[in-house]
């Protein structure tokens, strides 16, 4: 699976971006990737930055060579002239596909590459495995970003699950109120 934009952006002036599935030899790239939007002084060049809710690594290599063995989940990087400018997790499942360790560079955020590559991750599910639902979990703190996903068209469900306090692999928590919200899509079948 690879693809090349070929839309209304690249003729914009906003750089081209070739769509690929990850591949082991990409572990160490996505790792440092997910780790510098989400965590420490490097995240706070972006806005999804959540370097004041927790600590700790987002993810590590052995989490991330998981996600790449898994045959029901396909983690989608988006490159710009041979650079990994973002990545996303898209996992199949009955009730359709889950959106996860969305990151973009940070330098690159604000750019609307982050609204290009969810369009494609979209697609990518429709195309994929034909899922007609988008849904994901966001730390509900995270008032800015669950805004910008309401203006793609995602629908806080009301559902919340506490956060997993204890468990290093999400991170260290610095406050004692974390909860994720879940957020959902119905995706159009001619999306593709």
């Amino acid at each position: 699976m690879t693809t090349t934009e070929t839309n209304d952006a690249t003729m914009h002036g906003e750089p081209e971006l070739r769509y690929r599935a990850a591949v082991p030899g990409d572990v160490p790239a996505l790792v440092e990737l997910v780790n510098s939007c989400y965590r420490g002084d490097a995240s706070r060049r972006g806005w999804t930055t959540e370097a004041d809710l927790l600590d700790g690594q987002r993810v590590d290599e052995d989490s991330v060579g998981d996600l790449l063995s898994r045959t029901n989940t396909l983690v989608l990087v988006a490159e710009s002239d041979g650079e990994l400018m973002a990545c996303c997790e898209l996992r199949r499942g009955t009730g359709g596909a889950y959106f996860g360790m969305f990151s973009v560079r940070p330098t690159a955020q604000g750019s609307g590459l982050g609204r290009r590559v969810l369009a494609e991750a979209e697609r990518t599910a429709v195309r994929t495995w034909g899922c007609r639902l988008m849904r994901m979990k966001v730390i509900k703190q995270r008032s800015d970003l669950i805004a910008w996903y309401e203006r793609r068209g995602y629908t806080n469900t009301g559902r919340v699950t506490p956060f997993p306090y204890g468990d290093e692999s999400f991170g260290l928590p610095k406050r004692p109120d974390l909860a994720f919200v879940e957020l959902t899509r119905e995706l159009p079948a001619d999306l593709v």
